[in-house]
């Protein structure tokens, strides 16, 4: 490689880290897989390390420094001990190489080590002060991060304060300590928020740990809160004073435990580096059992007399380009099959996006047999240049959904030909069209099959209206004996259509006609989320619901009084105008209310209620009441909750260990209560 080719591919490689950087931290959306990427990041090494004064003239490599996560609206820490980012292998004979750096750097080869799960979520620092949780900091640049203490105090199963332990062996609780860890959703929680986010015709997560770093960045922890994020804890940053037989990490572990802390679920004390190989075998073999997605395991010299010795790569540079030299981590290579792609077949959404599938010849991969794989996009197909007949390799993209990876070129046949995506619906046959600045293909027929089909499904989930009796397999088979053909058609349903469809025909049809006759008067809401509007979730139905009170009203609601929502932006407004806007929405939802559909508005406030119109933010910890018990007092007082202060919020409901929500109340001048003052309030 010539001087000139050198220049120009650490440019290019430069500039596609940063790249890939901003979409990881900032953004929490890659576009590669992090095998990729660290294949880039390897090549940039190597090419710097052969031609040094290249290197030297562009400047800070990435190589040298830790991913930036830090967000806007977000009050940034400074942490006490950097955040350091680990040095990566997937080869048996870089660990091993690895391992004999350490035993030249301390001089034996008898060096004690810990083996722990790599966990693949979003790394954070809790501080504990005298025993009591004060802060949650993320990762950030490696020297700050953002304060993330609301949305941290949320998480089930993490204890505010450290369990006190009859050990009289046992070490005390520090003044200061800083005990680093990951967040993460369990694989159930990250579908169960795909399906909300299905239902309500938005675009689903990619994986759980980009879902996971979305929630954490949340402004609102009310948000925040309704997913059920969960960490592990397994690092340690300052501690002061340090105290006595705090020797090394596995007495650490055993500490961290000890408190009561969410930790590991499998860890390993060895000698030597045999038994480490071996550890990382056994970790391989286990790791899907495991809550989280794991991506390799993490090899840490045990004593931190010895970590003391070894030190850091990059010494004497800023605290963000440190990287221990005393661990490292051994990644696992992706799960991956081969298998052969036997038809592409497309999918019409409730919203009319055709999304590609292939069909795939059965192949077990990560312990399931695979039949179907997504293609994502007809923009993705061409890409990868993916046909008909094309052996492929297939990946669980985050352990979860399977992933078309690339094409084997080299088992391409003549036969299979260039897949030529659509240019009609499958299922009516109407011309698609391209989603105004997207990437998806969309069916515009609002009468299209099978998106009448899945919004009927829609409306009478649970999510929706939850109508018992009305789920997918029952609403298809009234679709094909043609007794509904819309929405509103499910409340003109009588028992007589119904006795010829089941064996059991006249308790199943009485059944289920008493469960749509009581779904007529559901509560408004859920009305507003049946209804599919783009941009609404169920949360922003209630929002609507509270403030319109009528399905007449909100459908006759005007863009700026949509937008004074709180929360609700020009882009869910003009979502709901349109939608309203629609000659045949507004004719559906006449319908409906024809076939005797009354939703119930939201409970008045009392006469007089004090929080009549208000808006409350809660933060800290109260002495006696839980949030949820807060919530609801202020509700049934008149009141909102928000998870941000604003200049609209009329108090702020404060208790031990309030963070920057209180700092910018008192900022803004709104007034403060505690738990006392709040009680007082209400009467």
């Amino acid at each position: 490689m010539t001087n000139p080719e050198a220049k120009a591919r650490i440019e290019q490689l430069r500039a596609e880290i940063a790249a890939h950087d901003e979409r990881y931290y900032r953004e929490a959306k890659p576009e590669i897989r992090d095998f990729e990427y660290d294949v880039l990041k390897k090549e940039l090494a190597w090419i710097e390390a052969e031609f040094p004064e290249l290197a030297d003239a562009a400047g800070e490599s990435p190589t040298q420094r830790v991913g930036d996560d830090r967000s806007e609206g977000f009050v940034r820490v400074k942490h006490r001990m950097a955040m350091t980012t680990l040095d990566n292998t997937y080869d048996e004979t870089e660990l091993r190489e690895f391992h004999a750096r350490l035993v030249k750097a301390l001089g034996t080869e008898d060096i004690c080590y810990t083996v722990e799960p790599k966990i693949d979520g979003v790394a954070v620092s809790l501080t504990y002060e005298n025993g009591k949780l004060t802060r949650a900091v993320t990762r950030g640049d490696g020297e700050e991060g953002d304060d993330v203490t609301a949305n941290v105090k949320t998480i089930r199963g993490l204890p505010h304060a450290l369990k006190p332990t009859d050990d009289l062996l046992a070490p005390p609780v520090p003044e200061i300590i800083e005990i680093r860890g990951e967040i993460f959703l369990r694989d159930e929680e990250f579908r169960r928020i795909n399906q909300l986010q299905e239902e309500a015709g938005e675009a689903l997560y990619a994986n759980p740990r980009n879902l996971a770093a979305g929630t954490i960045k949340q402004l609102d922890s009310k948000l925040v809160a309704t997913r059920r994020l969960e960490i592990v804890l397994y690092g340690l940053g300052a501690c002061e004073p340090v105290p006595a037989g705090f020797d090394s990490q596995s007495l650490f572990q055993a500490q961290v435990r000890a408190w009561g802390l969410p930790v590991v679920e499998k860890f390993w004390a060895v000698r030597g580096i045999d038994a480490v190989w071996e550890a990382i075998g056994e970790l391989d073999a286990m790791r899907r059992g495991f809550a989280y997605a794991t991506d390799g395991a993490v090899v840490k010299t045990d004593l931190f007399s010895q970590q003391a010795v070894v030190g850091y790569r990059g010494a004497g540079q800023a605290a963000r380009k440190l990287s221990p030299r005393w661990a490292c981590a051994y990644k696992f290579a992706p799960d991956r099959a081969e298998t052969r792609i036997n038809a592409i077949s497309v999918q019409v959404g409730r919203t009319g996006a055709v999304t590609p599938v292939a069909e795939l010849e059965p192949v077990l991969l990560a312990g399931t047999t695979v039949k179907r794989a997504t293609l994502h996009n007809a923009d993705e197909i061409a890409r990868k240049d993916v046909r008909v007949g094309d052996f492929v390799l297939v990946e669980k993209a985050g352990e979860i959904i399977p992933a078309v990876i690339e094409v084997v070129l080299s088992k391409r046949t003549p036969e299979c030909v260039a897949y030529v995506f659509p240019t009609e619906c499958p299922v009516c046959g109407t011309k698609l069209v391209r989603e105004e600045g997207g990437v998806k293909w969309m069916c515009p027929n609002a009468q299209c099959p099978e998106k009448v089909r899945r919004k009927i499904e829609h409306f009478a989930s649970k999510a929706s209206l939850d109508i018992d009796g009305l789920g997918e397999e029952v609403v298809d088979l009234l679709l094909t004996k043609g007794l509904i053909k819309t929405i509103p058609d499910i409340f003109r349903l009588k028992v007589e259509d119904l006795l010829p469809l089941k064996k059991s025909g006249e308790v199943w049809a009485g059944n289920l006609i008493n469960g749509i006759a009581a779904r007529k008067t559901a509560d408004l809401w859920r009305v507003i989320h049946g209804l599919g509007i783009p941009q609404v979730g169920a949360a922003s139905a209630k929002d609507l619901a509270r403030r319109f009170r009528s399905l007449d009203a909100l459908a006759a609601a005007g863009l700026n009084e949509l937008v004074q929502i709180e929360g609700f932006g020009e882009k869910t407004g003009e979502a709901v105008r349109t939608w309203f806007g629609d000659e045949a929405n507004r004719a559906m939802v006449a319908d409906l209310q024809a076939a005797g559909v009354a939703p119930s508005p939201p409970a008045e406030a009392a006469a007089g209620a004090v929080l009549a119109g208000k808006t409350v933010v809660l933060t800290g910890t109260l002495p006696t009441l839980s949030r949820e018990q807060a919530t609801e007092m202020i509700e049934a007082a008149g009141g909102k909750v928000s998870g941000s202060v604003s200049r609209k919020t009329h108090y702020v409901l404060a208790g031990e260990e309030a963070g920057s929500k209180l700092e910018k109340a008192k900022t803004l001048g709104v007034p403060v209560l505690d738990e006392a003052g709040f009680r007082a309030l209400l009467g």
